[in-house]
């Protein structure tokens, strides 16, 4: 048991988050396996009437970023964050950032709103290698002003977010091609391991840039999940195009040497393809948190409590979001100290009801 006395003298306070202590000493028994008097649980309710909170992309690559925090820090202010729930923005550009701060084009779609992508350039991996970041691209320049700026006039408010990490295969994904990384993986692996070798180092410069820029190691990170001693969500989409032997070969490697870097991992599992590298990921001594995204259509978490309990099983926690009720029903289901739980609700006393209801049933 992590004991109430046992307080995390690092935490950096945050005005919209007063109770940030606890949580921290929440956290930190989850991240040991053990439970305090009630499993994780992030419940976020409107402290007062507010327009709905809208940023997209576009206001993070062109707009003013000032103004753009600005509303980030009302949204927050209006916003109860009860439970393990931590404010946090999120500077990010683009899904397939880190591709573009290697090279690659950014493009977007005006008839589909905030949708963009990077456009592969590579034709021959041998003139591609090794692969670099362009620490002079303006992009990447402006990202870390971002960071800079939101570290600024954020403090003592709220935290910030890393990238979106698509990095290990999912870089070589999006510079290559999907469809013709799939080809090489068969026709030209051990280019494909040379490319993985020039890979893999970007993720730790990365990584130190953005954490130094938004000052997290002495602030604090949260993505998801918190903590002072790092935390953040990891993933390979292309896991789901390919099998375990090739994941375990290229993939696996690669999500464990960032899980070292990054401490406390939640790993962001997408789509029922990818189930069949749950041995793999079980198996993963820097992986922790599962978070299986089941996709449109195919139902929504509480369908899939055969699968929490199993992953459970394994050693493995998990996030569970839906309803109130939903909460409640998974919470018979499932061990206290490996699961995290999300939700919204419509006042602070419903979101205070929630909590105590899961401290008087666990």
């Amino acid at each position: 048991m992590v004991r109430t006395a046992d307080v995390n003298e690092r935490v950096y306070p945050l005005a919209f988050k007063p109770d940030l202590a606890e949580a921290d000493r929440r956290y930190r028994a989850y991240y040991a396996g053990e439970i305090t008097d009630r499993p994780l649980l992030r419940v976020t309710a409107p402290l007062r009437p507010a327009p709905p909170y809208e940023f997209s992309y576009r206001d993070r690559v062109y707009g003013d970023m000032s103004a753009t925090l600005d509303r980030a820090l009302e949204h927050a202010g209006d916003t109860y964050w009860g439970g393990e729930a931590v404010p946090a923005f999120y500077p990010s550009f683009a899904p397939d950032s880190v591709a573009v701060f290697c090279g690659a084009e950014l493009r977007w779609n005006d008839a589909s709103g905030d949708t963009n992508w990077s456009v592969p350039f590579v034709e021959k991996w041998e003139d591609a290698l090794p692969l670099k970041l362009d620490e002079q691209h303006p992009l990447w320049q402006r990202q870390l002003e971002y960071y800079r700026l939101a570290a600024e006039r954020l403090e003592g408010r709220m935290l910030l977010r890393c990238l979106d990490w698509h990095t290990n295969m999912d870089l070589l994904s999006a510079i290559r091609g999907p469809d013709r990384l799939c080809l090489d993986l068969i026709e030209r692996p051990e280019m494909i391991d040379e490319a993985m070798k020039s890979a893999r180092p970007l993720f730790r410069q990365m990584w130190e840039a953005v954490v130094e820029a938004g000052k997290m190691r002495e602030r604090g990170f949260c993505n998801t999940l918190y903590s002072m001693d790092g935390a953040d969500i990891l993933q390979c989409d292309f896991g789901a195009m390919i099998g375990p032997p090739m994941f375990e070969r290229w993939a696996l490697p690669a999500l464990e040497e960032e899980a070292s870097i990054v401490k406390n991992v939640y790993y962001h599992w997408d789509g029922p393809t990818q189930l069949v590298h749950e041995d793999l990921l079980c198996g993963s001594s820097g992986i922790y948190t599962l978070e299986y995204q089941m996709g449109d259509g195919r139902g929504h978490p509480i369908d899939y409590l055969d699968l929490y309990q199993r992953l459970q099983s394994k050693g493995k926690a998990i996030h569970f979001w839906g309803s109130p009720d939903e909460l409640k029903t998974a919470h018979k289901a499932l061990r206290p100290e490996r699961v995290l739980y999300s939700t919204g609700v419509s006042s602070v006393e419903e979101a205070d009801a929630l909590l105590k209801w899961f401290t008087d049933n666990t």
